[in-house]
């Protein structure tokens, strides 16, 4: 029997330190947060009874640091170590260091890490253990195509590359090797069959005792976007295989403590595959906790201190999880960093039945690039499936988010599309996937542009009770214009006495918070928020049609603002990994020039046309911000 738990330190950061502390608060076991320099604001630090910093920025300086890690513990007093999810929490040694610095490991033994570490050798010991796997031939031929290069140390997609082409095979392998090293220090990869249109399903353990199954299918870059339980539409024989294929997984390592067991499904044959097995607790752990009613990181503390699992309840209704992370979809799901001025969901504190949001951020929050692009996981459990689908895209609707662009849209439209609720998932969903248009809300630039009208005449110092706008022979309305992504729109207005005016619409209120039209006889009320300076105010605008972040055109344009034809600008904030290209040298279209990696992420910027590289602005493992000028090509009709 181990000793009992007086103070756990959790080895990991934002919304999995947030939800290890509120177990720990309800169990009455002290808590210790470390943190970043990056992440010193952030809540799950003043959640915790006692913080330590970590010097440093990068997971590399801090979160990965096991010396940095073991001192902070001592240094707060702790007597046991929970490693959450990434960074080091399937590290065998550190959870061998940790055990030999007398403290206890919440987690696994190290030797059913180290068992299930590499990929490579897991497939071998599962084989044994008679769970099926899938199997590359040793030289790959046209007909073997697609391929999977995957990390044999790693997991969310990091490392991960489809091969359509055996001439692409070793490019891509070298790919993935590099990544595989930068997020995992092993740059050790393998070759699998791709299966186009699988089930990604996986299930839960607690030891070897089974907690039922989930969908994990709908992925962007091979890393989770959707998941919920139970898995729909699986064949009552194929989920009882399933869960004893876990079990059998569980016991060939003598399993402890929470962990998932992940199959590749293919619903054509009824088959179904070992993928890996991941020895920690998941990120969308909650759908599980949800429909079975249980504390899985209670779970894990009583493992830790040498009680057995408990027995698995019955499934109750449904419960679906999406991931909002901070990314652009439209723009091949960049991430975003920068400041995250309002973060509000409905149902965040309790207050909304089957609303359970697990958070790292707030209001007020800064988001980096040193770490992964998930602000929060959006969860709700309801009787059927259906309910649940509709409660959660509702509950997304009505969020607040401005200041950076996520995927909050895409998850409603994902949540609303008739081929989901049908239960037709697969890997393969978002890639075969044309999203709606989303319709424009025509008042939208209205209500912007009278917030800010407003907002002027609250700010003057004089004169406040004459109206925005105003004249006495008006010839013409006011004009004023903002883009919305890549579109000019222009709202026409008037003010006057009676207030603002507007054709085809009735201006009912009008305020620097929130504006009120009438269309056809139907009011529409939006929220508006006005920051920025006068003349380039940014106004973020929710109504029931959605989020719109309109800028304001200023009337003129300075010249320092402009940059190059041809200038290869920084995406987003991150660090140059590679520069492939040299001053003055020739390059096609399309063709590689550097590689910038973000939020454990590598993205390769391309020559938007052939011509000549004139400017070479940043080396090797700069970083750079958001908008940078990093390069120049010359186009060749500009050098003729």
């Amino acid at each position: 029997m181990k000793r009992q738990i007086s103070r756990l330190l959790v080895a990991n950061r934002a919304e999995i330190a947030s939800r290890v502390f509120r177990t720990c608060r309800s169990l009455g076991i002290e808590t210790v947060a470390i943190h970043s320099d990056a992440d010193a604001a952030l809540p799950y630090v003043a959640e915790a009874d006692v913080a330590v910093r970590l010097p440093g920025s990068t997971p590399a300086e801090t979160y990965l640091r096991v010396d940095r890690v073991l001192d902070a513990a001592r240094r707060a007093g702790a007597d046991a170590i929970h490693p959450g999810y990434g960074f080091l929490s399937e590290n065998a040694e550190f959870a061998q260091a940790v055990v030999d610095a007398g403290l206890t490991w919440v987690g696994p033994d190290p030797a059913s890490i180290t068992a299930m570490g590499s990929k490579i050798g897991a497939k071998e010991l599962m084989k044994a253990a008679g769970v099926p796997v899938l199997e590359a031939p040793e030289q790959p031929t046209e007909a073997d195509l697609p391929l999977l290069v995957k990390a044999s140390a790693g997991g969310g997609g990091r490392g991960m590359r489809v091969v359509r082409s055996l001439a692409d095979l070793e490019t891509e392998i070298a790919k993935a090797r590099e990544e595989a090293a930068s997020a995992f220090g092993d740059g050790t990869v393998f070759v699998e069959p791709y299966v186009e249109r699988g089930r990604h399903v996986e299930v839960q353990v607690v030891g070897s005792v089974v907690y039922g199954d989930r969908d994990c299918s709908i992925q962007r870059r091979h890393q989770k976007v959707v998941e919920e339980a139970p898995a729909p539409g699986l064949p009552d024989h194929v989920r009882t295989a399933m869960h004893e294929a876990a079990r059998a997984a569980a016991e060939a390592i003598d399993y402890r403590g929470a962990g998932t067991v992940e199959f590749l499904y293919d619903e054509e044959t009824e088959r179904f595959f070992f993928l890996e097995m991941n020895t920690r607790l998941q990120v969308e752990h909650p759908v599980t906790e949800l429909v079975h009613a249980v504390d899985l990181v209670a779970q894990q503390l009583a493992a830790a201190e040498g009680a057995p699992a408990s027995a698995a309840g019955p499934v109750q209704g449904h419960a679906i999880e999406v991931r909002l992370y901070a990314e652009d979809p439209a723009a091949d799901y960049q991430p975003q960093s920068g400041l995250l001025t309002t973060f509000e969901i409905p149902g965040a504190d309790g207050s909304e039945p089957g609303v359970r949001v697990d958070r790292g951020f707030v209001s007020g929050s800064e988001v980096s690039t040193f770490y992964d692009a998930m602000l929060a996981k959006v969860v709700v459990h309801a009787p059927s499936r259906g309910q649940a689908a509709r409660q959660l895209a509702g509950v997304l609707r009505r969020s607040r988010i401005h200041g950076l662009t996520t995927n909050r849209d895409q998850l409603v439209a994902i949540l609303t599309d008739p081929a989901f609720l049908r239960g037709e998932v697969s890997t393969a969903f978002l890639t075969d996937w044309a999203p709606p248009a989303r319709e424009a809300d025509r008042d939208a630039p209205l209500a912007a542009a009278l917030a800010i009208a407003e907002a002027h005449r609250v700010a003057r110092a004089v004169q406040q009770r004459i109206p925005v706008g105003f004249r006495n022979v008006p010839s013409q309305p006011q004009r004023t214009t903002f883009t919305v992504g890549d579109t000019e729109v222009t709202a026409e207005w008037w003010g006057g006495r009676d207030g603002y005016t507007a054709e085809d619409v009735r201006v009912l209120a009008a305020a620097p918070e929130t504006v009120t039209l009438e269309r056809d006889g139907v009011a529409t009320t939006y929220a508006c928020t006005v920051t920025g300076l006068p003349g380039r105010e940014v106004v973020d605008v929710d109504g029931p049609g959605g989020h719109v972040r309109l800028t304001r055109v200023p009337r003129f344009v300075d010249p320092a603002d402009q940059v190059a034809s041809g200038s290869l600008l920084a995406p987003m904030p991150g660090s140059v990994v590679k520069v492939l290209v040299e001053q003055g040298q020739q390059v096609a279209a399309g063709d590689p020039v550097l590689v910038l990696e973000a939020m454990k992420m590598q993205h390769t910027v391309s020559a938007p046309t052939d011509g000549v590289v004139t400017q070479l602005g940043v080396t090797t493992g700069q970083q750079v911000a958001a908008g940078e000028v990093m390069a120049v090509v010359e186009a060749a009709e500009e050098q003729a």
